[in-house]
C-alpha cells in the first residue's frame, strides 16, 4: 500500500513524539545527522532507506534540514511504510525557529557539501583573482573547478567531496 505524507507543523510533530505514537526519521546524510538532529530522531539517511527497515506500528514523521530533500523523495519515502506516513513541515530549520530542542555538536565538521562548496567557491575565487593579478594563466585553476562540478553534477561522483572525507577533521573521533 503506498501512502501519502502528510504535512505536520513542528508543535504536532512534538506532541505525537511525546505521545510515542510516532518515530522522527531524519533522512540526512551522517555528516548532517551529527552536527545537528532533534533528540530522539532515528538517522536513515535517504541513500540508504531502501536497506534500513523502520519500524512497523508506529506513525513516520520524516524530515530533512528544510523540507526541500523530503518533498523530492515524497513518492520514495511514502513507498517505506504502510498507512499514514507525515514529512515535518520545513524540516529541522521550523523545528529550531519554533524553539525546539535540537542535540547540537558544533565540534562535528561542516557538512561535506558544505565543505565542498566552500572550497570550490575559493578556488574559483583565487583562479579569477591570480589571473588578473598575477598571469592568465591562473584562470585555468577556475575552469578546472569548474569543469570538475560540472562533473559532478552530471555523474553525482565528486572528486573533492572524496578528497576532503580524508582530511583529518572529517576522521571519526575517539569515543
Amino acid at each position: 500500500m503506498t501512502a501519502t505524507l502528510l504535512a505536520l507543523t513542528p508543535a504536532e510533530v512534538r506532541a505525537r513524539l511525546a505521545s510515542g505514537r510516532a518515530v522522527l526519521v531524519d533522512i540526512r546524510e551522517p555528516d548532517e545527522f551529527a552536527r545537528s538532529h532533534v533528540p530522539g530522531a532515528r538517522s536513515v539517511p535517504l541513500s540508504r532507506l531502501d536497506a534500513v527497515p523502520l519500524p512497523a506500528g508506529a506513525e513516520m514523521v520524516f524530515t530533512c534540514r528544510s523540507g526541500m530533500r523530503t518533498a523530492g523523495a515524497c513518492d520514495r519515502l511514502a513507498a517505506q511504510v504502510e498507512g499514514p506516513a507525515y514529512v515535518l513541515e520545513g524540516g529541522l530549520d521550523a523545528w529550531s525557529k519554533a524553539g525546539l530542542p535540537l542535540a547540537v555538536d558544533a565540534k562535528a565538521p561542516l557538512e561535506i557539501m558544505r565543505q565542498v562548496q566552500i572550497a570550490a567557491g575559493s578556488l574559483v575565487l583565487l583562479g579569477v583573482l591570480l589571473g588578473w593579478l598575477v598571469a592568465p594563466g591562473f584562470f585555468a585553476l577556475a575552469a578546472f573547478v569548474g569543469a570538475g562540478l560540472t562533473f559532478a553534477g552530471a555523474t553525482g561522483f565528486c572528486g573533492m567531496a572524496r578528497l576532503l572525507m580524508l582530511a583529518p577533521w572529517n576522521r571519526p573521533r575517539a569515543a
